[in-house]
């Protein structure tokens, strides 16, 4: 099911404590479209069409990532791309919106979604994997 933008957004802002909902809106846009150039298959396609179609968007047009980044690479290349962001910040916008999208996603589709990811990744969506 997809989510409403405003239902989308506010759990971000919610979640992130921003301020406004630019900056909520500036991080979905960042996290997702790096997110997305991580993912491959079914669950980037699945995933795309949980959160509002700008979103899925978002999450479906990057190109391919040359190589998975780690977890601290997600969240530096996340600082990179938002401005006055620093590593401690990024952080926090890239839990903000995994989170959220973990909601969206439902814990199965999160799980596969992880499973395509470099270990480390569950930590930054709120969700550990089993061992």
């Amino acid at each position: 099911m997809t989510l409403r933008t405003e239902a989308f957004l506010d759990r971000i802002q919610e979640r992130g404590d921003y301020n406004n909902r630019q900056e909520a809106e500036r991080a979905a846009r960042v996290v997702l479209a790096l997110l997305g150039a991580h993912l491959v298959g079914e669950e980037r396609a699945e995933l795309a069409a949980r959160p509002p179609e700008t979103y899925a968007l978002i999450l479906l047009s990057p190109l391919q990532a040359a190589e998975p980044l780690s977890p601290e690479r997600f969240v530096r290349a996340t600082a990179a791309w938002i401005e006055g962001a620093t590593e401690e910040t990024a952080k926090w916008d890239v839990g903000a919106v995994f989170s959220a999208t973990a909601d969206a996603a439902g814990e199965e589709l999160t799980r596969r979604v992880l499973l395509q990811l470099p270990v480390g990744f569950d930590l930054l969506f709120g969700h550990s994997l089993p061992t």
